[in-house]
């Protein structure tokens, strides 16, 4: 069997690949593991469990109540609510783990576990390996009072709220911004939070069933948003995904700012601030080049890191960064969050706006990008990646290119797919090479026949 965790904890097909089996299996492993920390500090081991509105998030949430609790954890339920408030809570309940079943931007029929330790921080590679080898080993299963208790606390979200808030360095008071939910974990929270900074909210795709989460909307398909922002004459436009880790924008114009211009907007006033420490900010290989392009140009300094939020958090953690974040709207901001958090990244953008008196576009104008195609091929085998007609086939991209751009190949670790990335000067170019090196990762990393 294959490595469960991927980049983001364990995801697959709802009731296929994750089921209620597993689920249970993988709550009580994780209670052996990272329960520990209760009982070595004297008290019965304590978690906080929260999911996304999936309607497979409701069996898979008490598959892994019925775990923790069986394990002899306590668990707290906090119902429906964003990854990011889940990994607050669990520090500031001061919980043993958490966990979050999410698939984050993936569609309905997928979930996913996310397992948090003590202080709200995701698991290294280490301790989820921990998680695996204990998996279905055999166990003393406490009895009468030993055995875990479980309540409700749908209040607690009050906590994450101050929490947000606590952290601005401006109200919004005058800003105007529509918030695209995704039909999913924000739904209430995210447009609630904006309104209490001040901010005149009109929330979209907030309403969900348990099925339309991240369909046709929210960080994924931003012309829901842009089209809102343009009809209610919004200052801007605030997209999230399923589970909320994630924030990207469009300006008054509906044109999208990425999380590569939230990222330089950011690292811009906390430098301003004092608050960039080191003077640097933390980014991944997915960066565009413009991101660097205008790092340099203002003198910070660019670390980057594998693609995946928890590798940034792991090189933000290392370094004793304070800022770092991914292309696709993971925002860490170290100070005041463990994780990428879509409604502490959506407040202190706003901010930005209303404390420079600028539109976000003139802020995200700090910033120019590349063109970037980027191709996902389905169907292949990932492992063969160091087929040598394909690595032949990159290094001829990359020489095309003649350093006017840059080619970038990788697995995905959520989805069965092949990312081929390429930047050039013009958007043909770009798809030119991104389309020829997608037609080679087919040829070439194509399944053998049984």
């Amino acid at each position: 069997m294959g490595r469960l965790f991927g980049t983001d904890g364990v995801r697959g097909l709802a009731n296929r690949d994750l089921t209620a089996e597993l689920a249970v299996d993988l709550a009580v492993a994780a209670a052996h593991v990272l329960g520990d920390a209760g009982v070595f500090a004297g008290h019965r081991p304590r978690a906080v469990v929260g999911r996304d509105p999936r309607a497979s998030g409701e069996f898979l949430e008490a598959a892994v109540v019925a775990g923790l609790a069986s394990a002899g954890v306590d668990v707290v339920r906090l119902g429906v609510l964003p990854t990011p408030a889940v990994a607050y809570l669990t520090d500031a309940l001061e919980a043993d783990l958490g966990v979050m079943l999410s698939a984050s931007h993936n569609a309905m029929p997928d979930n996913g576990i996310k397992f948090f330790s003590r202080g709200g921080h995701k698991l290294d590679d280490a301790i989820e390996d921990a998680v695996e080898q204990r998996l279905r080993e055999p166990w003393d299963r406490p009895t009468g009072r030993a055995v875990g208790r479980i309540r409700d606390d749908p209040g607690a979200v009050e906590l994450y709220y101050d929490h947000l808030l606590a952290s601005l360095p401006h109200r919004l008071d005058g800003v105007r911004v529509v918030v695209d939910c995704a039909n999913g974990a924000a739904s209430v929270v995210s447009p609630e939070v904006l309104r209490r900074a001040g901010a005149e909210v009109v929330a979209v795709c907030a309403e969900p069933d348990g099925w339309n989460i991240n369909d046709g909307c929210g960080s994924t398909h931003l012309s829901v948003v842009a089209d809102a922002v343009r009809e209610h004459r919004a200052d801007a436009g605030i997209a999230h995904d399923g589970d909320a880790d994630r924030c990207l924008a469009v300006d008054a114009a509906g044109e999208v700012v990425d999380g590569d211009q939230i990222l330089a907007v950011l690292a811009l006033a906390m430098r301003d601030r004092g608050l960039l420490a080191h003077n640097t900010v933390v980014s991944t290989v997915m960066a565009n080049l413009g991101f660097r392009n205008a790092m340099a140009a203002h003198r910070v300094t660019v670390t980057e890191t594998a693609v995946g939020d928890r590798y940034v958090l792991e090189e933000m953690r290392a370094g004793g960064y304070t800022l770092g974040g991914e292309q696709s709207g993971h925002v860490i901001m170290l100070e005041h969050a463990t994780t990428g958090d879509g409604m502490l990244t959506a407040l202190h953008l706003l901010a930005c706006m209303v404390e420079s008196k600028q539109s976000l576009a003139e802020l995200a104008g700090v910033m120019q990008r590349l063109p970037q195609v980027l191709v996902n091929v389905p169907d292949v085998d990932k492992g063969r990646m160091d087929d040598a007609e394909l690595l032949a086939a990159v290094r001829s991209a990359e020489a095309e290119l003649a350093g006017t751009g840059r080619v970038l190949l990788r697995p995905s670790g959520t989805e069965a797919v092949v990312r081929v990335m390429v930047e050039a000067t013009t958007s043909d170019r770009a798809r030119a090479v991104a389309d020829g090196l997608a037609a080679v990762v087919r040829d070439r990393l194509r399944p053998t026949s049984a």
